[in-house]
């Protein structure tokens, strides 16, 4: 077994999008850097979770938007060319080839080191090859953990004994199945069971043991989606628990027996199941006992992202492995703010606390950011909400018939600032960052007044809940 030392600035372990961006601030500060990958670089997102879901989304939501518009709608004929959108599918997460992205790394002047990583020490991390060589790595300034997540699975009786889909197999699949269970209502269990059925599969099933889709969102948003879905054909049970799983052979259906909210026992069939009932860390064979932290757990870490615990303040954790935030674009923030600290910028991370933004990808679009009006309330906040239907201001009509969501906002009202708002409806999404800016900057509702949204466009709901807000308060800004 071969042997070498080397000493690099920063050692980044992990090449997703927030080891990535860690390694680029770092080596902008002037540092040497080394990203440590032992799959792909560019990570879960790229090849597995948002770009490939989301390619999968896109057919189905493009023809719903045709089908709402008069004119249009008669002009399409046939269905979704599922080959092509495949095709597509396979095309956005780069074949699985990840030159594209080494290529960038070595642009911004970083490299890449292949293996498998593990911590040994202060500083040090071991790296074990395709081939089992193993070399040792020594960090002068920080090591950066970002290994990401994966999916958990949940204690169901025969789960473990039959094959399944997680979220990497549900986005990598190469046929459309005729029969789809959806173990979970979260984010990956909502979008790729709309996706499926757009795709052509003829039966879909989402099972979820909480009383609503999305339960960490505002009540309306699960059950909005849930007509949203049931329309199309998708049946969904909440209050649901799944007691027992089977499989005959590997060829054969699956056998679900689920226990639903009014106690009745009902059997399921189905040719696929995917599990989606959340994620745990990428953690479990880190080296984490090396460094005095507890195996496959979360990383905790100051708002520097410095791991607590782990003495010297040399050791950082970004993404999903922190567990502040389970979300690409908030690790990526995390990512930079600990690649500038590393560098010597005396900054903090408070955005992804504070404003973290979150879309669902299904139609309609679920956006949020900021606190739900519970978890306003159980902060202590004096709590003012307005709602307001999307599909009442003009754009809507223009975009079609149908258009239809629900818009709310959630006011601090001892300082009339918003701390939380939740859009729902097609392709809210690009609405969402004007409430981040909003929350993240704590602009007062006065300034937000003379914010003019152009007409018509969707963007003049805010006109209308600040209207709401004014007319519930009494408070004349304008």
């Amino acid at each position: 077994m071969g042997k070498t030392n080397t000493t690099y600035d920063v050692l980044v372990v992990g090449g997703g999008p927030a080891g990535e961006n860690a390694a680029d601030i770092a080596a902008r500060g002037g540092l040497r850097v080394a990203v440590i990958e032992r799959e792909l670089v560019g990570g879960e997102c790229s090849y597995w979770a948002c770009m490939p879901s989301k390619a999968l989304l896109r057919p189905g939501e493009a023809l719903e938007a045709l089908h709402r518009v008069p004119g249009a709608k008669e002009a399409v004929t046939g269905s979704i060319d599922v080959a092509a959108a495949l095709a597509r599918r396979d095309a956005m997460s780069a074949n699985w080839d990840d030159s594209g992205q080494v290529s960038w790394l070595d642009s911004v002047g970083v490299d890449l080191v292949r293996g498998h990583a593990r911590l040994t020490g202060e500083r040090l991390v071991e790296v074990t090859d395709a081939d089992g060589l193993t070399s040792e790595y020594r960090a002068s300034k920080a090591v950066v953990v970002s290994t990401g997540s994966t999916a958990a699975w949940p204690p169901i009786p025969g789960l473990s004994d039959i094959a399944t889909w997680d979220s990497r197999a549900v986005t990598t699949a190469k046929e459309v199945p005729g029969r789809l269970l959806v173990i979970g209502g979260g984010v990956v269990a909502v979008e790729m069971a709309q996706a499926w059925k757009w795709l052509g599969a003829e039966q879909v099933t989402i099972v979820e043991l909480a009383d609503r889709l999305l339960p960490r969102e505002e009540p309306f948003v699960g059950s909005e989606l849930r007509a949203a879905l049931e329309r199309m054909g998708i049946v969904v049970h909440t209050g649901a628990a799944t007691d027992l799983i089977e499989r005959q052979a590997a060829d054969a259906p699956v056998t679900a027996t689920v226990t639903l909210a009014d106690g009745e026992s009902i059997p399921i069939v189905a040719d696929e199941v995917l599990v989606a009932t959340g994620r745990r860390p990428g953690t479990s064979d880190l080296g984490l006992e090396a460094v005095g932290l507890e195996p496959a757990s979360y990383i905790d870490v100051d708002d520097q992202l410095r791991a607590t615990g782990v003495e010297g303040g040399w050791l950082y954790a970004v993404g999903d492995v922190n567990g502040r935030s389970l979300l690409t674009h908030t690790g990526k923030y995390q990512a930079r703010v600990a690649g500038a600290h590393i560098a010597g910028l005396d900054t903090v991370a408070f955005g992804d606390r504070k404003a973290t933004p979150r879309v669902v990808f299904t139609s309609p679009e679920i956006a949020a950011v900021g606190l739900t009006e519970t978890a306003a309330r159980d902060a202590g906040i004096e709590v003012h909400t307005v709602k307001y239907d999307i599909g009442h201001v003009a754009a809507a009509s223009t975009l079609g018939r149908g258009y239809r969501g629900t818009t709310k906002l959630v006011v601090d009202a001892s300082r009339d600032v918003i701390v939380g708002a939740t859009f729902v409806g097609p392709r809210v999404g690009e609405m969402l960052h004007a409430a981040t800016i909003a929350i993240i900057g704590e602009v007062p509702l006065a300034s937000l007044w003379h914010a003019v949204p152009a007409f018509p466009t969707l963007s003049e709901v805010w006109l209308r809940l600040l209207e709401q807000y004014r007319d519930d308060t009494g408070r004349v800004f304008l």
